[in-house]
């Protein structure tokens, strides 16, 4: 199994890169939004692979991190999605967006995604949050995903974080909170709703 490549970038194509690792070129599928964000030909690139086997062939999937790459592989326990839709859905929302999508209940913003209509959406927000990676860049709460202003949402949780609870573990506490107390709730007011809904999750 191959779970990192360092190489350089030796071609760019629609759906995939060719990685240049010590003169072997790996054929790695990505979202666009991970080609877009990787050097230009000829310069290194480091991408957290998953590797999927199948009776006919190997395929490579390529992350810009292992928060990335988590969120593929749960994605694809949804019933109808499978690795190319996954990849479609993180190429349309980030981890940080996916994570507040389903902490949140947010159909609509899963939809956003080629090829997820509402019935989808439905199945991929349904029964997710507690299986939702624990670690991955959940910097702030994007304010399209959650209701409630960026400064305060994220003030919550970086409070939540700063009393010893994982960063994941925060950023779902405080998207329930926003969806319960809606668009004007201040920081404080998140963070006390925030600790409720842990303490809920932990018993």
């Amino acid at each position: 199994m191959i779970g990192k490549l360092r190489g350089l970038i030796d071609a760019k194509a629609e759906d995939h890169v060719i990685l240049d690792v010590g003169g072997v070129g790996y054929v790695v599928f990505c979202a666009p939004r991970v080609l877009q964000a990787l050097p230009a030909e000829g310069e290194p690139a480091v991408l957290t692979i998953e590797t999927q086997m199948r009776e006919d062939q190997i395929r490579l999937y390529g992350f810009l991190g292992a928060a990335e790459r988590d969120w593929f592989r749960l994605l694809q326990s949804v019933q109808g999605v499978g690795a190319r839709l996954a990849l479609a859905i993180g190429g349309a929302l980030g981890p940080d967006e996916l994570a507040m999508a389903i902490a949140a209940g947010d159909k609509t913003a899963l939809s956003r995604a080629p090829g997820v209509g509402p019935r989808l959406a439905a199945r991929g927000v349904a029964g997710r949050k507690d299986k939702a990676p624990a670690h991955g860049p959940l910097a702030g709460l994007a304010p399209h995903a959650a209701g409630a202003p960026q400064g305060a949402a994220a003030d919550a949780v970086s409070a939540l974080v700063n009393l010893g609870y994982a960063r994941a573990q925060a950023a779902f506490a405080v998207a329930a909170s926003v969806k319960a107390l809606g668009e004007g709730a201040a920081a404080p007011e998140l963070i006390r709703r925030g600790l409720k809904e842990l303490a809920r999750q932990a018993g």
